[in-house]
């Protein structure tokens, strides 16, 4: 077995392969099951498959992107470990990709990590129920809620259940706050105004710094599939913020540039046209 997931094939990358739950519509492309197709994996259908290959012509680094992404969230996660965060909720969970997960990462330092999935995708569900499973210490939930209703989030018993909110949590939202256009600000504020202090906010967002006449294109390719999304600016990123976080370092940064192994050869920004960030409640 190779020593990377992104080293398998497809074959190797599925879960369970041309499967839906009954109650999703497959005849719609959606952004998680599109994103794992840019990985390589098999957890998609032909409506994805033909939006994320319209994607990759319209922008051809996607799969670069795809894969950068996924290492900023575990590096973003075990940095978080080391600094004794114990608590994930991770919103935009996505295709779930055996061994590099939220609590795969966490658990590694903290074995009793308490990690809570949200994702609106049935598929997506359905595949963290099988796939993510928690170290016998530490526990994992999985809430059906979509970010777009936060309330729908906060006010379930999974995460009441899962997590102690009196303490400082972890909240990631990686790549998610591009879908959800006009509306990150207002559903942020609302998602972090009760999370105790000490509490940290991480997050990737898509830009169009490096690349405009690409980023236009991909934008409009995924509306052309029924999927809204919008870019940012590094400035636009860092006012995402709400009152009351402040940035910690390294700040604002192109994706493999947001603290990298030491000896990692960095894509040029232009094929990974997003910022990461963390930050962290006063």
């Amino acid at each position: 077995m190779p020593g990377s997931v992104f080293d398998r094939t497809p074959e190797q990358n599925a879960i369970v392969e041309g499967w839906a739950p009954p109650e999703i519509d497959v005849s719609r492309a959606h952004s998680a099951r599109m994103y794992d197709y840019y990985l390589g994996g098999k957890t998609n259908f032909p409506a994805d498959r033909a939006g994320a290959e319209q994607a990759l012509v319209a922008f051809p680094h996607l799969r670069v992107g795809a894969r950068e992404n996924r290492a900023f969230l575990l590096r973003l996660v075990r940095h978080l470990a080391d600094l004794g965060i114990d608590q994930f909720l991770d919103i935009g969970t996505g295709i779930p990709v055996e061994g590099r997960n939220t609590h795969d990462a966490a658990q590694a330092v903290i074995p009793a990590t308490r990690v809570v999935y949200v994702d609106n995708d049935p598929i997506v569900l359905a595949h963290a129920r099988a796939l993510l499973t928690s170290h016998e210490a530490g526990a994992t939930a999985y809430i059906d809620a979509d970010v777009r209703e936060p309330d729908s989030i906060l006010g379930h018993p999974k995460l009441t259940e899962t997590l102690d909110l009196d303490r400082p949590l972890a909240l990631l939202l990686v790549s998610v706050l591009p879908f959800v256009p006009g509306r990150a600000t207002e559903i942020l504020a609302r998602l972090t105004e009760s999370l105790a202090p000490g509490s940290y906010l991480g997050l990737s967002h898509m830009t169009a710094d490096f690349d405009p006449d690409g980023v236009r294109r991909l934008i409009d390719t995924y509306r052309e599939s029924g999927i809204r999304t919008q870019a940012l600016t590094e400035k636009g990123v860092a006012e995402l913020l709400p009152s009351g976080w402040e940035l910690v370092e390294p700040g604002v940064r192109n994706l493999p540039q947001w603290l990298p192994a030491p000896d990692a050869e960095l894509p040029d920004p232009v094929q990974v046209p997003a910022y990461g960030l963390l930050a962290r409640k006063v």
